[in-house]
């Protein structure tokens, strides 16, 4: 009865997760904000500079900034914007899913300084003489759209049209400005242009005695509305000033939506059918919890109002490998026990307890890397960092709870007794209990191989590796992109195949002549260039309506200054340190100081790897290249930690260690033992990644091959040279003070101590 109802209770939770997760999880995905680059929208980073001498920037000017930038906004009726304060006097504002970009970016800048001039560009009435919130918009009697002013002294402006009617034409005009630039603006001068930059400048023939006043013009009521809304929103107390920017266009959002979402489905899917028919019963109920898993993340981040991005869908993606890893480490460890003759039960219970230790120092260190990049990274690399976040968070929730709940309860019916196929084994690789068999002595498919021995030859081969990638860098430098440098980067797309040349005839012929013209995309349909200068606001839109007219989308345009050009790499750099600080103290403290600096030196060897590929393949070096090596990072300790983890529990089961031979024949057999585990977790990792880069969004392509890289060169050197560097180190010491007596410094709590065994 026990058993029966042991085998209840495990289809009825699945049942129950199952059935949660297909009811609830649309709504909860259609509820997610999605960010800019998945449904269109723009991003500008201000500098908030004195509007006046002598003005100083406090906390409160910047509220007050965002308070009317926010008023703004709601003008447009842009639905959930982001506005952020950030430091050295910034504001940030994102506008997802907004249409009209320019008119955006227009009435966000613009000081909204109202004032009345003569001919003369002498003021005759500022805006402090208009009533606060009294601009409306409305018709004329005409059906026109218009814009009235309510006036806090009528007398005043009685006076000023009295004066002004006076004047002889053309020079009895009352010209409305908004943002005049004292010595840079003229009215004479605009007033042939065919798009000057006054508002209007109606003809005055009499004095007005009048409480409003009424602007009127070739407006469209969208315009009238627009700006009776950015006059009530009152005039900005600071000057704004650009210095980052990124548009992306509606189209662009909506086709790297569905081709990320459709690579993520394939990647996941491939994991699962790898899980199932690898560890057959425990892969099934790791496809379980990783459909819970990912369930709970969109969860908690729709709970915590989180805008998903492009990089945020690969962190959920990259959190299944994660998830996965932590699955293979336990079940790998019961096949272990299982092997060596234990009941399945025994094997389930000791391979549960012996797996927690390796896959909580796996996602601390990966977690170490995402904290770093969520505090030095900016925008959609803050988004990824928090999904990560969340994703080593729930992964160990559903991984390590999750699934050890469920496979406890069919392993407790006993109605997996002696049945080695669910679990992928082959029985006759299942010894006898008779024979006391410990894992140690488990044979593996790489007993062959003598990492210990060729190490030199590893080592020889990464430094030939370096040697090359350094001279590859010095000749071939780095391709930053201008998230590094400064200037402007520009996506053009098409529904038809484009050619570089087509592509620079086009630029040239828009007054943004270049030569630097990147075709990519699966049809050939996406063009990529990048200019050294910072574009305007006028002429990011006058490119815009350029390649509206010409391919019928608009293009995708960001721009940086060099100010945050150089900031950004200086954060980048900051990260990179740090993360690599923080998992050295960790592992350093949790094992001992050479597993330590073999794990530092294992992290920079990948990292160096990375860039010299890039350098070499002349790809773009961009904020999410960062956001790539830290993830890389996380995964090579992961891998790295988990070895080492073995290395000590080996160590303890030898108890004293006498002979150099003995320490190759324990990194041999760890290595041995675990290689399997990193194959599967590397293989898990590298489908998602492929399935990213072949079809996921062409704004991901460089992000998915860094991944592609480092999960390769963090594999080989988790295995060919961290273990192999710890080894050399370790038989220094045992060469310089003897005998090694694990047990001894067990008592201490001093593994991996300096202090001679006495």
């Amino acid at each position: 009865m026990k058993s029966r109802g042991r085998i209840i209770a495990f289809f009825l939770l699945v049942i129950v997760l199952l059935g949660t997760v297909g009811a609830t999880s649309l709504p909860i995905a259609k509820d997610i904000k999605l960010g800019l680059d998945l449904q269109g929208g723009f991003e500008v980073l201000y500098q908030v500079e004195a509007l006046e001498e002598g003005q100083e920037i406090t906390d409160a000017v910047l509220s007050d900034t965002v308070n009317a930038l926010r008023s703004r906004i709601d003008v447009l009726g842009v639905s959930e914007p982001v506005i952020q304060i950030e430091s050295g006097n910034r504001i940030r504002v994102q506008l997802a899913g907004v249409e009209d970009q320019a008119t955006a970016r227009e009435l966000l800048s613009t000081e909204a300084n109202l004032t009345f001039r003569n001919a003369n560009d002498e003021v005759m009435l500022a805006g402090n003489d208009l009533k606060q919130g009294g601009a409306s918009a409305t018709f004329d009697q005409n059906g026109a759209p218009i814009v009235t002013l309510e006036l806090n002294d009528p007398g005043k402006f009685a006076e000023v049209t009295n004066t002004i009617s006076q004047l002889p034409p053309p020079e009895n005009v009352l010209v409305i400005w908004l943002d005049f630039e004292e010595g840079v603006d003229s009215y004479v001068e605009e007033l042939g242009k065919p798009d000057p930059k006054f508002v209007s400048d109606p003809r005055v023939s009499q004095r007005i005695n009048s409480p409003s006043v009424e602007i009127s013009g070739s407006f469209t009521v969208e315009e009238t509305q627009n700006l009776a809304g950015i006059l009530n929103a009152g005039a900005l107390p600071v000057s704004l000033e650009e210095v980052y920017s990124t548009s992306v266009g509606a189209q662009f959002g909506a086709q790297a939506l569905e081709q990320t979402v459709f690579a993520a489905a394939i990647g996941v899917a491939l994991v699962l059918l790898f899980m199932i028919v690898h560890y057959r019963v425990p892969g099934l109920i790791a496809v379980v919890t990783l459909s819970v898993y990912i369930y709970l993340i969109l969860l908690v981040f729709e709970l915590i109002g989180g805008v998903l991005t492009l990089p945020g869908i690969a962190a959920i993606v990259l959190g299944v490998g994660m998830a996965v890893d932590a699955n293979i480490i336990t079940y790998e460890r019961i096949r272990e026990e299982i092997r060596a003759g234990r009941s399945v039960r025994e094997s389930f219970k000791a391979g549960a307890a012996s797996s927690f230790s390796a896959i909580l120092d796996a996602n601390v260190t990966t977690m170490i890397a995402a904290i770093v990049l969520f505090i030095f990274g900016t925008s959609s690399v803050k988004g990824f960092a928090t999904l990560l976040i969340i994703s080593i968070l729930v992964s160990f929730l559903t991984a390590v709870w999750g699934s050890r709940v469920l496979l406890g309860l069919l392993v407790g019916s006993g109605v997996m007794d002696n049945k080695f196929s669910w679990f992928g084994l082959n029985k006759s690789k299942v010894h006898d209990p008779s024979e006391n068999k410990e894992i140690y002595d488990l044979t593996t498919p790489f007993d062959r191989f003598d990492f210990a021995g060729s190490r030199n030859k590893f080592f020889a081969a990464s430094i030939i590796t370096i040697v090359i990638g350094m001279i590859v860098i010095g000749v071939f430098r780095l391709n930053l992109g201008i998230d590094f440098t400064q200037g402007t980067r520009v996506e053009i797309t098409s529904d038809a195949a484009l050619s570089k040349e087509q592509v620079e005839s086009f630029l040239s012929e828009s007054g943004f002549e270049t030569e630097d013209v990147v075709i990519s995309g699966d049809d050939s349909n996406l063009a990529v260039t990048r200019y050294t200068e910072e574009f305007s606001q006028e002429e990011i839109n006058d490119l815009k309506s350029a390649a509206v007219e010409e391919y019928g989308v608009e293009p995708n345009v960001s721009t940086v200054s060099p100010t945050v050009g150089q900031e950004l790499a200086k954060n980048a750099l900051y990260a990179l340190l740090i993360a690599a600080i923080g998992i050295v103290i960790y592992a350093t403290l949790r094992f001992e100081w050479r597993m330590g600096v073999a794990s530092i030196v294992a992290l920079i060897h990948d990292a160096f790897f990375i860039v010299a590929v890039f350098s070499l393949l002349r790809l773009e070096v961009d904020i999410t290249f960062i956001a790539a090596v830290l993830t890389i990072v996380g995964y090579s300790i992961n891998d790295t930690i988990v070895t080492f983890d073995r290395i000590r529990e080996n160590m303890k089961r030898v108890k004293k260690i006498e002979t150099e031979d003995q320490l190759a024949d324990i990194v041999n057999r760890s290595l041995r033992q675990t290689l399997v585990r990193s194959v599967n977790t590397v293989l898990t990792v590298v489908l998602v990644v492929v399935a990213l880069l072949i079809f996921g969004a062409p704004s991901i392509t460089n992000f998915s091959i860094a991944l592609l890289i480092g999960l390769i060169a963090g594999t080989y050197s988790s295995i060919f040279i961290a273990a192999q560097l710890w080894l050399v180190l370790k038989k220094r010491e045992l060469n310089k003070k003897g005998p090694i007596d694990i047990e001894k410094l067990e008592e201490k709590n001093k593994w991996g101590s300096d202090e001679p065994v006495v």
